[in-house]
């Protein structure tokens, strides 16, 4: 006897349940496969949404990635949207659904069910004078664009993380006075401040207003008022304060909700109901550097644990990789790349590590339009396991922040970084690339090799009587230096020896290459040393110092 056709019910499209709904039906031709979007679009490109607002990308439907028609003519797929699921019945397996289009209530049964519902804008749009939209759907950005009808709009952004600096950027390119208001005291939180510091010049240099430490107090009719009392002119105010999961249909149904607010899910993405599963930003993943639960939301695990519900609903035995949560960014050709933790997550949680930065060449020096790159690395002192890494620049950041991402899942250590073969023409690297000069730094650093100083000790290190002894040529330390350096250049400090003084004795350059030189010199004289890590351009970006 040949067994009923599955149905398969999904709450949701975009990322997650449109993955899910087509990968089902490429692995199973006979489940009847529902999909209900309470929105008007089921599946569409939001991580484009900022740039069809700077009109980076004109023509609206490229953002349309499929359609309702488009997707049944392919997969055969019944995708309704303006379809709201309101109650899930877990006991009778099945949902309950209105129809915003007729009104109509429909019961909707189910043998497996998958929530994709992703999340939701922080703070509700407030009813203020001003009107006021997140940046998450085509809607969204149709009243963000349609909003700006003038040169010089004054425009209030509220949140300095992914989806609030791409809004700056494409707001400014349409020409309108941009405010950037920030509760924290740095742009990009998920960053260490020293590596958000160049986000925060590049948005200033290019006229954008950003306040730091404040928040919006009060909306009125011609501005919002901060909290440190200052009043800011707005006609329009973009919340990308963030999202927070959107569980509510879940939780409702009697389905766990996690310590941090997500669905919690088994490794095959199983919520505690049976038959039920859950993906995408409303969901939990399991974090690969603390071992625990995690909301991470990027669009790339939705897709993949969206495949993964439909292979294990099609009956395969699979399991989801535990997240390092990889993330880019790019603001007025200014790129920060993450994956892993920040020095900042491992103090909170009490974990042991080490850290280097380094700022090599996106690719060869030689070969023109060469650019500096800020790289920080974050390894366990013990194993030598990546815990983490940060990349700023403006060209190259991407591969780099992969390889090491890849590295991380791949369990290799910081050191092996330095023995990756990669690919090397002038154009495209070094023929010691940016990451192995990461791994050769943390190398050196772990073993003792090179001991260093990170640049938030430089004070206590100097206030118990060390030296600082400023290794770069005097032209450089004449265009600006680290208050109480003495200048002693690389080339000359052999002869030199004799003059420093007695104790210890910390050793700098412009990005910390003299630097290790001076160290493995000094070391070898006898000398108590330790090198500045990433040298003066990183103390430089950490205390807010020109360089």
């Amino acid at each position: 006897m040949t067994a009923a056709p599955l149905t398969v019910v999904v709450v949701g499209g975009v990322a997650g349940g449109m993955s899910a709904a087509t990968r089902l039906r490429r692995l199973d031709e006979s489940a009847h496969i529902v999909v209900f979007e309470r929105g008007p679009e089921v599946s569409y490109a939001n991580c484009g949404l900022p740039y069809y607002v700077g009109g980076v990308i004109e023509d609206r439907q490229a953002l349309l990635l499929q359609t309702p028609a488009s997707l049944h003519r392919r997969f055969r797929l019944d995708v309704r949207v303006r379809h709201e699921v309101e109650r899930i019945d877990t006991t009778a397996k099945v949902v309950e659904v209105v129809d915003h289009g007729s009104g109509r209530r429909i019961t909707q049964p189910y043998d497996r069910l998958i929530l994709a519902t992703g999340a939701r804008p922080r703070r509700d749009e407030p009813d203020a004078v001003t009107p006021t939209r997140s940046l998450r759907t085509v809607e969204d950005a149709d009243v963000i664009e349609a909003a700006l009808t003038r040169p010089g709009l004054p425009v209030v952004v509220v949140g300095g993380g992914y989806t609030g600096l791409e809004a700056v950027e494409n707001l400014v390119a349409r020409g309108a006075s941009v405010t950037l208001v920030q509760r924290g005291e740095q742009l990009l939180a998920p960053l260490d401040v020293e590596m958000a510091a160049p986000i925060l010049a590049e948005v200033r240099a290019h006229g954008v207003d950003v306040r730091l430490g404040v928040r919006v107090q009060e909306v009125a009719a011609t501005g919002v008022t901060l909290s440190d009392g200052s009043v800011v002119p707005a006609e329009f105010i973009v919340d990308a304060s963030g999202v927070i999961p959107e569980v509510g249909l879940a939780s409702a149904a009697g389905i766990r909700i996690g310590a941090t607010g997500g669905i919690a899910v088994d490794a095959s993405c199983r919520t505690s109901a049976p038959d039920v599963f859950a993906v995408g930003d409303g969901v939990e993943k399991q974090d690969l550097i603390g071992g625990g639960e995690a909301l991470i939301t990027m669009a790339g695990l939705a897709n993949r644990h969206g495949r993964l519900v439909a292979d294990v609903i099609a009956g395969r035995q699979e399991a989801a990789r535990p997240a390092v949560g990889t993330g880019i960014v790019q603001v007025f050709g200014v790129a920060a790349a993450k994956a892993g933790w920040s020095e900042k997550q491992l103090r909170a949680a009490g974990r042991d590590f080490y850290a280097v930065h380094v700022h090599p060449a996106s690719h060869a020096g030689y070969y023109p339009g060469s650019e500096t790159l800020s790289m920080k690395l974050l390894a366990d002192p013990a194993s030598d396991r990546i815990l983490g890494v940060q990349i700023v620049g403006r060209d190259g950041v991407d591969k780099r922040v992969d390889v090491v991402a890849t590295a991380m899942q791949a369990g290799l250590p910081a050191a092996e970084l330095a023995h990756l073969e990669l690919a090397y023409a002038p154009q495209f690297g070094s023929a010691k690339d940016a990451v192995n000069i990461l791994g050769s730094v943390a190398e050196n650093t772990r073993t003792g090799t090179t001991p260093s100083l990170q640049w938030h000790e430089l004070d206590d290190a100097v206030a118990a009587g060390a030296t600082l002894i400023d290794v770069r040529s005097p032209a450089e330390f004449a265009a600006g230096a680290i208050p109480g350096a003495r200048s002693i250049p690389l080339d000359e400090l052999r002869e030199r020896i004799d003059e420093l003084p007695a104790g210890p004795l910390v050793v700098h350059c412009q990005v910390g290459l003299r630097g290790h030189v001076a160290t493995r010199l000094l070391l070898q004289h006898g000398r108590e040393v330790r090198n500045l890590d990433g040298g003066y351009r990183t103390w430089c970006d950490a205390t807010g110092a020109s360089r």
